[in-house]
């Protein structure tokens, strides 16, 4: 018998640190956190390069009879938005719907042992954005992030499933690999039940699926972005 899995999303980048997160706020219900100011024509914004960013989240296996389920990794390669580096600002997002499920290079990077069949992947998948993530009512995570002034961290504000968080994010930020942009990545924890989503269990709780949400990001912003306000800056 396979369990399905959870995930949530996103924030933006660190790398090569511990998984570590500060704790959230309290939630607002908010369905969606008001967007950012619209950087001026003359500010140097960079648009997200899709293409290049990967952003997962690994969801653990948990109950007594977790031994007979899988662990899932959950991956967006459609993510768009801005990042403005002279305001220190990112604003990006990505739907849930347009998420893959276990990719197998994406289970091994991550050190899962177990090989779920396509069967199993589907109904992952299904029970993911149906029964747990109410994608269709709650499509879009978004996350909006601010640099710390000094650290290597950002305050940023996720929405998700119609709740927003304010959390803080270690980050690393470093050059583009075409030498002309922004690359950002790293890793974090969140729970699920932060979000007012309740973590997917059957046969009461002996099979379910942990709390805890395992996040990894590698963002890339490279191209100048086309306008303020246009597809590369997300808008509500």
């Amino acid at each position: 018998m396979r369990h399905p899995c959870l995930l949530l999303t996103c924030l933006l980048l660190a790398a090569c640190t511990p998984l570590a997160v500060t704790p959230p706020a309290p939630a607002s219900q908010a369905t969606v956190s008001a967007p950012l100011q619209a950087p001026a024509r003359d500010e140097n914004v960079l648009a997200i390069d899709s293409q290049a960013t990967l952003l997962t989240i690994t969801v653990r296996r948990g109950g007594a009879l977790a031994r007979l389920g899988h662990d899932h990794v959950v991956a967006s390669r459609t993510v768009t938005g801005w990042v403005a580096p002279q305001l220190k600002q990112a604003d990006f997002q990505f739907r849930l719907d347009a998420m893959s499920v276990d990719e197998s290079a994406l289970r091994q990077r991550a050190g899962l042992e177990t090989t779920p069949s396509a069967e199993a992947i589907a109904g992952t998948r299904h029970n993911m954005l149906v029964r747990v993530l109410d994608a269709e009512r709650y499509p879009d995570v978004r996350v909006q992030a601010t640099l710390q002034a000094g650290a290597n961290a950002v305050d940023a504000a996720i929405t998700l499933h119609g709740v927003t968080r304010q959390v803080v994010v270690p980050v690393t930020l470093a050059q583009a690999p075409d030498g002309r942009g922004l690359r950002a990545s790293g890793a974090f924890v969140l729970k699920q039940s932060d979000f007012g989503i309740v973590p997917f269990s059957i046969m009461g709780g002996a099979m379910a699926v942990q709390d805890q949400m395992e996040l990894a990001f590698d963002i890339v912003a490279g191209a100048r972005a086309s306008a303020p306000g246009s597809a590369s800056a997300p808008a509500r």
